[in-house]
């Protein structure tokens, strides 16, 4: 009998429908091992950074008080709509236009990750966004990097550079932020991705962007499917090369779908699940963003459940009031993910970094294998 118990959990834990034992605590999930995909730099900082660096810039701020800033970013993103979410970008990319305040916010990102105990972890942003204070490229870049540095020998963590070109801003400066990538390759930088609103913005009109780093043998990420559907999608993996994608979340109207499961897909849904194409699912930010109704209404679960490869990712720290032990609980809670479902979707991710095949072996196999085992044993 015990043994049959064991075995019931045990096919839960790997999505096959059965309810847990018991549900892990946040306890439990904070000490787990976490690989983290989709991370935007400008969209994490810390709220009293954000009053330090205001402060010193001379930019006036709607409270003065960490908590309460917090709390005024997490509403103004809770919009049910992508352009309204990015406004509180604007805060947050005037206060990091000098080399020592973005060097600052990459050194606590990595600290704030590490705390949660990532062991490898993948920043991004648009280097565009932080020379309006006079900054060029290589400034911002180098400056980055110096934080990431720094960090990564304080804490231990492993850490890649995703630089951003934006769908809205001329092909010609998303083909520079390319040639910056590639520039950068082997200071941390990893690969290169396309963020920004999706309506009236294809990717395949920064086309020069992604055939320079496809012949260079480099790495692509592109957000799609998040405020655009199928076609978004399509055009990112077809046309401009992606590896992964970031969201993906609408890829589910390529399915005819039957209560809890997919009754049939179509060419595109066949295609990302049995190339294996990585989805970087960001729960929180996309119910707040309308791409979503709810937590439990995610396509996640559904995604999870049918065997595409997708994983965990916070999105953006500050706006979504998150991190990536919260994505997990909120997993747990809406999904019933037990243990061997985060230790799937940790190395799910970490199969899927865009570290060097050895780097990522070692961390599966020295840091989150283990890590998984202890706390099971």
């Amino acid at each position: 009998m015990f043994n049959r118990m064991r075995k019931c959990i045990w096919h839960k834990e790997l999505g096959l429908g059965y309810t847990p034992a018991t549900m892990l605590t946040r306890a439990q999930i904070d000490r787990l091992p976490k690989v983290e995909l989709h991370d935007h730099l400008d969209g994490g900082l810390r709220p009293q950074t954000v009053i330090d660096l205001a402060a010193a810039a001379g930019i006036a701020l709607p409270c003065q008080e960490g908590e309460a800033l917090g709390a005024w970013f997490r509403r103004g993103a809770d919009r049910k709509s992508l352009p309204l979410y990015l406004e509180g970008f604007a805060m947050t990319v005037a206060v990091m236009q000098t080399e020592a305040a973005i060097e600052r916010v990459a050194l606590e990102a990595i600290e704030d990750l590490a705390a949660e105990n990532v062991v490898y972890a993948e920043l991004r942003f648009a280097p565009c966004l932080l020379t309006d204070g006079g900054l060029d490229l290589e400034s911002v870049v180098e400056a980055a990097l110096r934080g990431f540095d720094a960090g990564g020998r304080k804490t231990g963590l492993k850490w890649g550079l995703i630089l951003c070109a934006l769908r809205s801003r001329d092909p010609a400066l998303s083909l520079e932020t390319a040639e910056l990538a590639l520039a950068y390759r082997d200071r941390g930088v990893v690969g290169f991705d396309i963020a920004g609103d999706e309506h009236g913005h294809p990717p395949k009109r920064h086309i020069e962007a992604f055939q320079a780093i496809r012949a260079k043998n480099f790495n692509i990420t592109i957000h799609a499917g998040e405020a655009f559907g199928v076609e978004s999608i399509w055009q990112s993996l077809q046309v401009c090369g992606a590896h992964r994608i970031g969201h993906g979340t609408r890829l589910t109207e390529d399915m005819v779908i039957d209560g809890n499961r997919i009754a049939r897909m179509g060419s595109l849904g066949s295609y990302v699940r049995d190339k294996r194409v990585p989805l970087e699912c960001c729960l929180s930010s996309n119910v707040q963003t309308g791409c979503a109704p709810s937590i439990a209404e995610h396509p996640f679960g559904l995604l999870y459940r049918s065997n595409f490869r997708v994983a965990l990712c916070v999105d953006n720290r500050l706006m979504s009031g998150t991190s990536l032990g919260r994505e997990m609980e909120l997993a747990t809670q809406a999904f019933g993910l037990g243990l061997r479902d985060l230790e799937k979707l940790t190395i799910n991710a970490m199969k899927s970094a865009f570290a060097p095949y050895d780097e990522r072996v070692r961390l599966i196999y020295e840091l989150i294998k283990p890590g998984y085992a202890a706390e099971r044993a």
